[in-house]
C-alpha cells in the first residue's frame, strides 16, 4: 500500500520554509513530491571554446581563472565576478548572491562553466554559470537532470535532492497485475518513478514516461469505470413527460431547430422517460445550438414541477447562460437565479433560501453552486457546461445535490470521434452536426506578422461598418524571452494606431470577477469595438456582433483551442473573418495552421491534428483545453490512452473489483485525473 500520507516535513532537509513552498505546488506529503514530475531535462553538452560561445546558446566552456573573484555589494546583493580564458579568448562570468565562489574558486585553476551567455553593460559574459571540476562535469554529463515546475524561493536544486529522498520512503508497491505490465511492456511503478526523476538514459526514460502516462490514463478510466456503476445502478426518479407544451415552447422560439437539434431533444425525452437516470452528453461545434437543446431539457423539468441548475465554468460565460435562460424561459413565468463567487453575501442568502425552498426553479452559476450550502427541494437536472472543464470531485458533487438527478453535459470541445468513443464511455453520447442555416461560414486567413498593419487596417473597417471584433494574445505579463505580445501592452499599442472613435478594451483572466463582467457589458453593448483578451473568451462568449477574430502568435495554441477562439465569430448574421497570425517559419507550424486554415469543423481539424501529433513529442506544446493530465496528452499518447481503456476493459470483464482497491478508487484517481 502506498504510504501517501507521509508529510513533506519528515523528509530529511526539508524545514517549515520549504514545506510552505512546496505547498504552494500543491505538495503535502512524500507521494505527491514523487508525482510532482519534471517539466523538462537538461544535458550537460561537450565543452566548446570559448572563441565559438553565442549568446543566447546554452553551453558549456573549460577554461581557467585569469583572475581572482572580486566580490562588491549592491542593494544589498552581493555579486562575484571573474574573468576565465582558454587558448582561443575569455570571457567574463557573474554570480548574484555566491559569496563563497570568492574563496572556493583559485586564480589559475581549471573549472567547466555552463549557462547561457548574454550580452550585457557592453560585453559579452555569463552570469550564474554552473562550476564544476572537469571529472564531475564527465559523471554529469552522463545523466539527463530534471527540471521541475518551481515558485518562487524554491531552487530545482532542492526540489531535485527531496525527490531523492521522498523516493526512499514512499513504498511504490505495484497495483498492476504482473500480466498487464508484461503483455503491453510496461515498467513497475517504482523503478518508473525513479527513471522519471534521475533518468539513466533516454531510453529508460521513454520506457518510465510511458508506465506513468499509462497509469494517469488507467487511473482515469478505473475512476470513470466506478462512477458508471453508481450511475447504472441509478433508477429514474424523475419521470419527465414532454408534452404539447413542449412544442408550443419549440415553436415560439425566435428560430427553427435543426434536424440535429430536434434529434438532440428527442434523445434527451427517451431518457427522461427511462427506468434508469440520463446520463447524457450533447456534443456538437461551436455554434451549433447546444444550449437551446439544455433550455427545452430544462422547461420540461420545471413544468414537471421539479429544479434544474446549470454549472458554467466561469462567471462570464455563467451570466451569459443566465440572460440567455431568462430570454427563453421568463414569458413561461419560470423563475431563473444566478450565483457565482462574486455574488454578494445578502443576494447569496435570500438565494439559498428560495432555492432551498423550490421557488428558485432553475439556478445557474459557476462551481459555487456546488457548495455545501446549497440545497435544492426537487432537483431532477443537472446540467454542466464545458464538462471538461470540471473535475470528477465537482461532477460527483453536483450530482449529490439531488437524489439521482438526469445528468446533461455539454461540449464544444472537438476531440476526434476516435478518442470520444474513449474519453465519453461512461456517458450515452448525442452529436449536433448541423449548424442554424442562418450561419455563414468563417473565412480565415493565415499570414504572418508583417500582415499585422493590414490586419489592424481591417479591425478599423469592421467598427466603421458598426461591427466588433476580438484579438486574442497568448500572455498576460511581458516575457522578454518568449517574445509574446502582452495584453495591456497591445491593447494600448492598438488604441493609439486607430481613430479616436474605435474604442479598444482588455480582458485578463486575474481581473476580478466584477471588472470582467463590466467589461464584456460595455463589450456586449457595442461601447467597445475592440476587445484584447486572453482565452479566457475562449469559451461560450456569445456577441453576434462580432464579425473578426484575430489571433495573434496562433502557432503557440493547439488546433482544438484556435477552433475554439475562432468560435467565437460568425454567430451573427453578418460575414465574418478569423485571422491567424503566426511568429513562426518552421514547417510545422505552418502545415498545422494551414489545416485550421482550411476547415471550420472542429472534428475534422481533430482528427487532422491527431495524425500530424502522431506518438508525440514530450518537450512540445500541450494541447490545451482538453482533458489535462501531468504528463499524459489524448493526442499525443492516443495509443497508450487506447491501451489503459482495453486493460480497465480487460480487468473488468475478469471480475476484478477496482472499488475495493484504493489505487483505483475515486479520491485516490483524482490527483492522477484532475478533469474529465
Amino acid at each position: 500500500m502506498r504510504q501517501a500520507s507521509i508529510p513533506v516535513r519528515e523528509i530529511k532537509g526539508i524545514g517549515e520554509k520549504t514545506e510552505k513552498l512546496l505547498a504552494r505546488l500543491g505538495i503535502r506529503t512524500a507521494d505527491q513530491l514523487t508525482h510532482h514530475y519534471p517539466r523538462c531535462y537538461i544535458t550537460y553538452p561537450d565543452p566548446i571554446p570559448v572563441s565559438e560561445v553565442r549568446t543566447g546558446i546554452r553551453c558549456s566552456i573549460e577554461a581557467s581563472l585569469d583572475s581572482p573573484v572580486h566580490m562588491r555589494t549592491t542593494r544589498r546583493v552581493k555579486i562575484c565576478s571573474c574573468l576565465v580564458k582558454d587558448g582561443t579568448g575569455s570571457l567574463f562570468l557573474r554570480w548574484f548572491n555566491m559569496p563563497y565562489l570568492r574563496n572556493s574558486l583559485q586564480q589559475g585553476e581549471t573549472y567547466i562553466f555552463t549557462g547561457i551567455p548574454v550580452f550585457k553593460d557592453g560585453r559579452m559574459m555569463m552570469e550564474q554559470p554552473e562550476v564544476m571540476k572537469k571529472d564531475k562535469y564527465t559523471d554529469q554529463a552522463q545523466t539527463l537532470q530534471p527540471v521541475y515546475p518551481l515558485t518562487a524561493g524554491l531552487s530545482n536544486r532542492t526540489l531535485r535532492k527531496a525527490q531523492k529522498e521522498a523516493l526512499d520512503m514512499v513504498d511504490t508497491g505495484d497495483y498492476l497485475p504482473e500480466s498487464v505490465r508484461a503483455y503491453y511492456d510496461l515498467m513497475p511503478e517504482g523503478p518508473a518513478l525513479r527513471e522519471i526523476h534521475f533518468p539513466v538514459s533516454p531510453d529508460r526514460l521513454d520506457q518510465a514516461r510511458k508506465r506513468i502516462i499509462f497509469d494517469e490514463f488507467f487511473r482515469f478510466f478505473a475512476s470513470l469505470s466506478l462512477v458508471r456503476d453508481r450511475e447504472e445502478k441509478a433508477l429514474n426518479h424523475y419521470m419527465i413527460p414532454f408534452d404539447d407544451r413542449m412544442e408550443a415552447f419549440v415553436a415560439g422560439l425566435p428560430f427553427s431547430l435543426t434536424e440535429a437539434q430536434r434529434e438532440a431533444i428527442e434523445d434527451i425525452r427517451r431518457d427522461f422517460s427511462g427506468t434508469t437516470a440520463m446520463n447524457r452528453l450533447v456534443q456538437g461545434d461551436v455554434g451549433s445550438g447546444k444550449t437551446v437543446v439544455a433550455a427545452a431539457a430544462i422547461y420540461g423539468v420545471v413544468l414537471a414541477g421539479h429544479q434544474a441548475a446549470l454549472m458554467a465554468p466561469t462567471e462570464v460565460l455563467a451570466r451569459q447562460h443566465y440572460e440567455t435562460f431568462r430570454t427563453f424561459l421568463d414569458p413561461y413565468g419560470i423563475k431563473t437565479d444566478l450565483l457565482t463567487g462574486s455574488t454578494r453575501a445578502a443576494e447569496k442568502r435570500r438565494i439559498l433560501q428560495e432555492c432551498a425552498s423550490g421557488e428558485i426553479q432553475i439556478l445557474i452559476g459557476t462551481h459555487a453552486v456546488i457548495e455545501k450550502a446549497v440545497f435544492f427541494k426537487s432537483l431532477a437536472l443537472v446540467v454542466t457546461d464545458e464538462q471538461h472543464r470540471f473535475g470528477v470531485r465537482q461532477r460527483e458533487a453536483f450530482m449529490k445535490k439531488g437524489q439521482d438527478p438526469h445528468v446533461l453535459v455539454m461540449s464544444a470541445t472537438p476531440i476526434p470521434r476516435t478518442l470520444g468513443i474513449i474519453l465519453y464511455r461512461d456517458l450515452d453520447v448525442t452529436i449536433i452536426d448541423q449548424l442554424p442555416a442562418s450561419r455563414l461560414p468563417v473565412k480565415n486567413s493565415v499570414v504572418g506578422q508583417s500582415y499585422r498593419p493590414a490586419a489592424w487596417h481591417f479591425l478599423e473597417k469592421q467598427a466603421a461598418a458598426g461591427h466588433q471584433a476580438f484579438v486574442i494574445c497568448p500572455m498576460i505579463e511581458e516575457n522578454e524571452k518568449l517574445e509574446l505580445e502582452s495584453v495591456n501592452s497591445y491593447a494600448a499599442s492598438l488604441a493609439a494606431a486607430l481613430p479616436p472613435s474605435v474604442h479598444v478594451e482588455a480582458l485578463t483572466g486575474p481581473m476580478p470577477a466584477a471588472r470582467k463582467q463590466e467589461v464584456m457589458d460595455r463589450f456586449l453593448a457595442n461601447q467597445t469595438q475592440i476587445l484584447v483578451s486572453t482565452t479566457v473568451i475562449e469559451v461560450g462568449i456569445d456577441v453576434p456582433n462580432a464579425t473578426v477574430m484575430l489571433i495573434e502568435n496562433a502557432d503557440r495554441f493547439g488546433l482544438a483551442q484556435l477552433h475554439q477562439l475562432r468560435g467565437r465569430v460568425g454567430r451573427g448574421r453578418a460575414q465574418s473573418y478569423c485571422i491567424f497570425l503566426s511568429a513562426s517559419d518552421k514547417e510545422e507550424a505552418r502545415e498545422r495552421l494551414s489545416i485550421i486554415g482550411h476547415s471550420n469543423n472542429g472534428f475534422e481539424i481533430a482528427e487532422e491534428d491527431l495524425k500530424l501529433r502522431g506518438p508525440g513529442d514530450f518537450f512540445g506544446t500541450r494541447q490545451s483545453g482538453t482533458m489535462n493530465f501531468a504528463l499524459g496528452d489524448i493526442y499525443a499518447n492516443a495509443d497508450i490512452m487506447k491501451m489503459a481503456s482495453d486493460a480497465v476493459d480487460h480487468l473488468r470483464e475478469e471480475g476484478y473489483d477496482f472499488a475495493s482497491e484504493p489505487a483505483f478508487s475515486l479520491d485516490q484517481s483524482l490527483g492522477f485525473a484532475r478533469s474529465i
